[in-house]
């Protein structure tokens, strides 16, 4: 999805005007690949533009770069106060944010841990990662034959730039077979999680998905639906979940910050159908969530001008 440019990037502590924001060609993580991104939204609500938990966000960047050894130079208030101001100033009702942490120009060679590290953060409209028919109707799925990574490999509790290469992969193989989205599989053969977004399937009314130990990342968004559907008197569960248990479940569904809560309509050409109960009552408290439009779930909404 092409990006629109903004105004500002924030970078290292400056706002800079978007077509200045520029790194050198000898950057380190540009070659070797090693930085720590995460992927937010701020959502238009009736107080204003408002990041949606944008603070466990941050976090998870901070526990990404100390798993990878890259010290950020910077607090988890001061990116969160940063990641508010980028909004701000690029005067957007609601967009997606994209703050990194990356190794710079000065150092070259496999040890990166003299390089050093800078931040930034950019944001920019973006709507439906997997397209509006997709939010409705769901999304054809298909296993990829590209593996998860194994934990002693590369570590998937870390959100690593370079890490993604293994998602690009799978999202490539998915595509050009005329699908919408991949699903990877463990090296033990559990389903772990899609390219870019956790994996849900519902069986008997209760709603499981993969443990970390499966591989899968610890979703923002992952949470937030676990939360949302036990207030909702939906069992929700941690169990390993095997391919097959994807072609015959109930209803199934996957979510992430670019993507939201969606639909699988099916996998590896087996039909669930149309989004179900369960689906559509996590997907619609969802998205009146991240709107600030439930009470209980208001403190999930970090405002941009207060």
């Amino acid at each position: 999805m092409p990006i629109t440019p903004t105004k500002y990037v924030w970078m290292d502590g400056e706002l800079v005007e978007w077509d200045n924001a520029r790194v050198h060609i000898l950057t380190h993580t540009l070659h070797y690949g090693n930085g720590v991104f995460e992927g937010v939204r701020a959502y238009e609500t009736s107080e204003g533009a408002a990041v949606f938990r944008l603070t466990p966000h941050i976090k998870r960047l901070f526990n990404s770069a100390k798993i990878l050894f890259i010290d950020i130079p910077f607090t988890v208030e001061q990116l969160v106060e940063a990641t508010k101001a980028t909004v701000r100033a690029n005067d957007l009702p609601s967009c997606y944010i994209r703050p990194i942490a990356y190794l710079g120009y000065g150092e070259m060679g496999l040890n990166p841990l003299t390089c050093e590290v800078n931040v930034s953060i950019a944001c920019w409209p973006w709507g439906a990662y997997l397209g509006d028919e997709g939010v409705r109707h769901g999304v054809r799925m298909m296993i990829s034959s590209w593996q998860r990574h194994d934990p002693n490999a590369m570590p998937p509790a870390a959100k690593g730039t370079g890490h993604y290469i293994n998602s690009q992969m799978a999202k490539i193989s998915a595509v050009k077979a005329g699908y919408d989205e991949a699903i990877l599989l463990s090296p033990q053969g559990y389903v772990s999680e899609c390219t870019g977004e956790n994996i849900f399937i519902v069986r008997d009314g209760a709603i499981i998905t993969p443990p970390v130990s499966a591989g899968a990342l610890e979703g923002i968004t992952q949470d937030s639906v676990l939360t949302i559907a036990r207030d909702l008197g939906i069992e929700f569960r941690f169990d390993n979940i095997l391919r097959s248990d994807l072609y015959t479940a109930d209803e199934a569904f996957l979510s992430g910050t670019a993507a939201e809560v969606v639909p699988i309509r099916s996998v590896d050409d087996r039909e669930l159908g149309e989004p179900g109960p369960v689906t559509r009552r996590v997907q619609e408290t969802f998205h009146a969530a991240v709107r600030g439009q439930v009470d209980r779930y208001k403190d999930w909404n970090e405002h941009v001008n207060q």
